[in-house]
């Protein structure tokens, strides 16, 4: 990390992204400072992170901008998905939202020197005539044809226009290709957990993806790096939509006519999943991105496209299962204060001077002295091998049952292992060996 300590203003904290950058950079002591602000409450439990419930009113901000003395904004409140919200209120967000956040960095005496956009690869659209690989340098060579795609448009120009004005700020701009993840909701995300893949009947797109750790990764490098300019962000590799259906264990649908698409996806929404206009076009003709410049400045990827569509099958399987397990964060103001400034909440007892990265060799118990016996502690038992399935003698047979069918060949050795090492249950047994058996078929 360049610099001294950073004290960075995270927009949008209840969102997915804000929330999880905030609890990300917490676990930097060089951030000396995180504060967050929204208009709604924050989503996800944070720490250190301070919340400030404000919307996007500029003065609000820049106020709050200067008395922090705030060096690195970072705006993760774009809308780039319809499902997230109505129309009016993604453009208020999207280009409304943008311009008084610029507003807030601005003036003379401003301490911002960073300030990173998160944006969209819908910034290039999808037509028929596309390149192969869009690189950053690249324009459009056609209007933006949603609503979605000219909110970022306007956004990304607010911010360019920003950047001119503002030679002293690092302006990064991140674009994303297609998210996906075991947590993180969007329009594919949905699209993919249905039991059959809809798809437009002599169309096969070209797909590319970013698992949600490496967004998050990507927002932090930015954090930490001068990376002026703008950057594409997604995983290696280019799959076709049939690959990608085939990877996910499921069946394509080629139902969708390839005119007057949007009509026929009403259907569709029985199932709770709704085509959103900017996808139709991704769905005829897909996108790929050229995320060689963020690799330039040693930025390395966690996940390739393939390892992202993997990992979101793995968790469609386990989904079924494991749904419910934990309880969603819900914020109270009284407790987050109460938690973070009683002087009666105990806390960690240890030298002052004790480094972090030393904390593992403190040792907090007196030194023996002479004559005094030392009792060896024994050795600790060896931990469970990492199987990636719960445990099934936590679930009951017939939780076990209907995990089986969600299960490769793979999994069921796995399970097979857990049940004999565990409870041993006939019906758990006799429903591997029927999986397999008509895995074989």
């Amino acid at each position: 990390m360049t610099g001294t300590a950073r004290r960075v203003l995270v927009t949008g904290l209840s969102t997915y992204w804000g929330g999880r950058l905030a609890q990300a950079l917490e676990a930097f002591p060089e951030v000396e400072t995180i504060i967050g602000v929204d208009n709604k409450e924050p989503t996800r439990e944070l720490e250190r992170t301070e919340y400030v419930k404000v919307g996007t009113q500029h003065s609000l901000i820049q106020r709050i901008v200067r008395a922090a003395e705030i060096d690195t904004v970072i705006d993760t409140r774009l809308v780039v998905d319809s499902i997230a919200t109505t129309r009016a209120k993604a453009h208020e967000n999207n280009v409304i939202g943008t311009l008084n956040i610029l507003a807030a960095c601005t003036g003379r005496d401003s301490p911002v020197r960073r300030f990173i956009l998160k944006s969209s690869a819908h910034w290039y659209g999808c037509e028929q005539d596309d390149p192969a690989f869009f690189t950053e340098e690249m324009r459009r060579k056609h209007p933006p044809s949603t609503p979605i795609e000219r909110d970022i448009v306007e956004a990304e120009a607010a911010v360019a226009d920003f950047a001119d004005k503002r030679p002293d700020v690092t302006v990064t701009v991140l674009r994303f290709t297609n998210v996906l993840g075991p947590s993180v909701d969007t329009s594919h995300s949905r699209m993919f957990a249905l039991p059959m893949v809809p798809m437009i009947l002599g169309f096969d797109p070209r797909y590319q993806f970013i698992h949600e750790d490496d967004v998050v990764h990507a927002l932090e490098h930015s954090a930490f790096n001068d990376l002026p300019g703008i950057y594409n962000v997604a995983g290696d590799g280019v799959l076709a939509l049939s690959e990608v259906i085939g990877l996910l264990g499921k069946r394509p649908l080629p139902v969708l006519p390839p005119w007057g698409t949007g009509l026929f996806t009403a259907p569709l929404r029985r199932f709770g999943f709704d085509v959103p206009p900017e996808m139709l076009g991704q769905m005829r003709f897909g996108r790929g991105l050229d995320n060689r410049k963020l690799k330039a400045t040693d930025f390395e990827y966690q996940f390739t496209s393939r390892e992202t569509v993997l990992r979101l099958g793995e968790h469609l399987r386990l989904s079924p299962v494991l749904s419910g397990v934990t309880e969603p964060y819900r914020y109270e103001r009284e407790v987050e204060e109460f938690l973070r400034w009683s002087p009666h909440v105990r806390r960690e007892d240890r030298p002052a001077d004790a480094d972090t990265a030393d904390a593992g060799l403190y040792d907090p118990s007196p030194p023996a002295t002479e004559g005094t016996a030392i009792i060896e502690e024994p050795p600790p038992e060896p931990e469970p091998e990492e199987t990636g399935l719960p445990d099934p003698g936590m679930l009951e047979v017939e939780e076990v049952i209907a995990l089986v069918a969600h299960l490769d060949d793979s999994g069921l050795d796995r399970l097979e292992v857990l049940e004999r090492s565990g409870q041993g249950r006939d019906e758990v047994f006799e429903a591997i060996a029927g999986a397999r058996e008509y895995e074989s078929r």
